[in-house]
């Protein structure tokens, strides 16, 4: 049972800043941000994580046009200090690998796009510039099948592409087919309830990946939490006999550890460093 108040506003959520929004699916599930956008929302997530010296993968979906544009996201997202870059070949506007109504483009195209963005990064490297790897996806799994999806991850890897992701695999087997007959590092996308099983961190490595994505761990379970906090609220709304819930009912941190999670400490230290007597 969803939770509904009187006003109900969703985030359409970029990766940048919550924004009212009458549409319940992420935009960048579909598409719907720009290059521009995307590439403010890196800036504003490597200048977060610089601190601490964490490496961040950036979505650059399609690329957002043809081969031209291609080079110019990737040059755009090296200029943030993202890490790497994931250019994939599905048709634009693309969708999240685990849903209905995807398609993917002509090998043609696939292999133009992943040949732009290693010509970007090679540029750069030659200028001297941010250095950042290529990540190349395939969603042909679904439409095309399991050999396509895999020919063309080798195809990838011989234009130069650092890092591959077949998405969508369906079976243990498909996924361990999939790291034998491809070379370099391999990304698996662990989406729970999606079309790829679920496997441990180790049992990964054993099949033959470098690296995992949990892309909807944390937006899944705090969806739920906060209908669980709304749907107690609720009731007291409802029900005026209805017990106000306690910090256990709600699922609550510690407003101390809340406060510390958001960076107040470090805020207050440094205030107290420049304090005026």
């Amino acid at each position: 049972v969803r939770v509904r108040f009187r006003v109900r506003v969703r985030a359409g959520v970029s990766g940048r800043r919550p924004s009212p929004n009458p549409n319940p699916i992420s935009p960048s599930s579909l598409e719907l941000v720009s290059y521009a956008e995307m590439e403010a929302s890196a800036r504003d997530i490597t200048a977060a994580l610089r601190p601490y010296g964490i490496p961040c993968i950036g979505d650059g979906d399609t690329g957002y046009g043809n081969a031209i544009n291609v080079k110019r996201t990737v040059q755009g997202y090296a200029a943030t200090g993202l890490a790497a870059i994931m250019i994939e070949d599905q048709v634009a506007p693309k969708r999240c690998g685990h849903t209905k109504g995807k398609s993917v483009t002509n090998r043609e195209e696939a292999f133009s796009r992943v040949q732009a963005a290693c010509d970007a990064r090679d540029e750069l490297v030659a200028q001297g510039a941010n250095d950042i790897l290529i990540l190349a996806r395939t969603d042909a799994r679904g439409p095309l099948g399991l050999d396509e999806a895999i020919e063309r991850c080798q195809k990838f890897r011989e234009i130069g592409a650092d890092i591959t992701f077949l998405e969508a695999p369906q079976t243990v087997e498909e996924m361990r087919r999939y790291c034998t007959e491809v070379t370099g590092p391999k990304l698996a996308n662990m989406l729970e309830q999606g079309k790829t099983p679920i496997l441990s961190p180790a049992e990964l490595a054993d099949v033959g990946f470098s690296i995992a994505a949990y892309p909807l761990t944390l937006l899944s379970a705090a969806i739920k939490a906060q209908e669980n906090a709304l749907a107690l609220l609720k009731a007291t709304y409802d029900d005026p006999d209805t017990p106000t819930p306690s910090v256990d009912d709600l699922g609550l941190q510690t407003f101390e550890n809340v406060q510390d999670v958001v960076g107040f400490p470090k805020y207050w230290d440094e205030e107290e460093r420049y304090r005026i007597s």
